[in-house]
């Protein structure tokens, strides 16, 4: 067989949406459970399943009993697995603020935690595997998101308007060293320094926030940010990530729009609905907005301090016909798109997962062999197949590596 229809895990964190996976896909959630995200793909937390001899088995133990002819030679000798997870996400309330080591930085934490004897599931553990974890989400819907620093300057500008209408002298002497020194050094020295700050400096620099936000709430303004300060209060109160939104760059994207989170680079996803690939990992360094465990000093080391432009972060497509490819800079996943392909010939040179967006697809293979799957529904196509035809209507998304 060439094709194979997935069955998804479907993951119930607590911030996830009641009803985004259902109005754009028609599936049911009839516990009415957040549904934060649908994961596609052979991870070990949450692997997609198929049908194989009349039996449900794990697409994992699918893979293994033949990687390198399911994944290709070449993917096999590289990673070993499938090196991708591909996932639906559904942002009810905004995720942590989250840095995402290198492979270097990954592999040493890893060893290093290893060593020190902290067990993979510990609440103290920061690496849980050996791996990076780049990611690409594509927007569904407007997707709020924080991505990268500001400019320098525009943080020193941002927190001055706060310090302007509230009297917040822990932070004013934080920003008075990091004005007399602009640079990715006093930026660190700022950021860790507000990520620092304990009991009653804490609690009187938030309060103070609170103050200057519902002061200065526009709410009919795009990504105003005293409104999402608020909003985020409402489900993180007394958290120091609050300020992050002065610091990070915060922008919506438009339904199409794409964007790449590099490692060393402290984001957040806060509302909408999107598709998502990554490599496959779950190392996460966190620095706000949660209850989880954050280690300032390691997210520290882990974290690019350098301005990510506004206009940098959105990922422009390269266009072919009706395939928009978009590239990034690593080997562990690619991501394709494609509206309404018309017997479109695709070669396959590694595993594959094909996602309907919004309307049937339907793939052939030269075999004779076809498959048709609905919206919000997906394909694995292993490496074997080397090349299939696809037809549909709608928009549909290709993963592979």
């Amino acid at each position: 067989m060439n094709f194979f229809k997935l069955k998804n895990p479907i993951q119930n964190y607590a911030w996830g949406s009641k009803t985004a996976i259902q109005d754009l896909f028609g599936i049911e959630n009839p516990n009415q459970e957040p549904q934060a995200e649908i994961w596609m793909g052979a991870h070990p937390n949450g692997c997609s399943k198929i049908e194989l001899g009349g039996k449900e088995v794990l697409l994992s133990e699918f893979i293994n009993n033949d990687r390198a002819r399911v994944l290709s030679s070449d993917t096999d000798r590289k990673f070993g697995e499938l090196p991708y997870l591909f996932k639906v996400l559904a942002v009810g309330n905004a995720l942590s603020i989250q840095v995402h080591p290198s492979k270097q930085e990954a592999e040493q934490g890893f060893a290093k935690e290893e060593v020190l004897g902290i067990e993979r599931t510990s609440f103290e553990r920061n690496y849980r595997d050996l791996n990076h974890k780049p990611e690409l989400v594509y927007a569904l819907t407007p997707y709020q998101a924080m991505n990268g620093f500001r400019a320098l300057n525009e943080i020193i500008e941002l927190f001055s308007l706060v310090l302007e209408k509230v009297d917040l002298p822990v932070i004013e002497g934080l920003l008075d060293t990091f004005k007399t020194d602009l640079s990715s050094r006093g930026l660190k020295v700022f950021f860790t320094g507000i990520l620092s700050l304990k009991s009653t400096n804490k609690e009187s620099a938030i309060r103070g926030l609170i103050d200057y936000a519902t002061m200065s709430q526009q709410p009919n303004m795009d990504n105003d940010l005293g409104s999402l300060i608020l909003e985020l209060e409402q489900c993180y109160p007394n958290d120091i990530g609050l300020f992050a939104p002065l610091m990070l760059n915060v922008l919506t994207l438009k339904p199409g729009q794409a964007m790449y989170l590099d490692a060393r680079t402290p984001h957040a996803y806060l509302k909408g609905a999107g598709l998502e690939i990554m490599a496959n990992s779950d190392n996460v360094l966190r620095a706000g907005l949660t209850s989880k465990h954050i280690d300032v000093e390691e997210l520290a080391r882990c974290t690019s301090f350098e301005e990510k432009p506004k206009s940098s972060l959105l990922l422009q497509p390269e266009i072919y016909g009706n395939k928009q490819s978009y590239l990034v800079p690593v080997s562990d996943f690619r991501f394709d798109f494609f509206v309404k392909a018309d017997d479109e010939k695709v070669n396959v040179a590694s595993a594959e997962i094909l996602f309907a967006i919004d309307n049937k697809v339907t793939v052939s293979h030269a075999s004779g062999e076809s498959l048709t799957i609905g919206k919000g529904e997906s394909l694995f196509i292993p490496a074997y197949a080397k090349k299939y035809s696809l037809t549909s209507k709608g928009r549909v998304v290709r993963a592979y590596n």
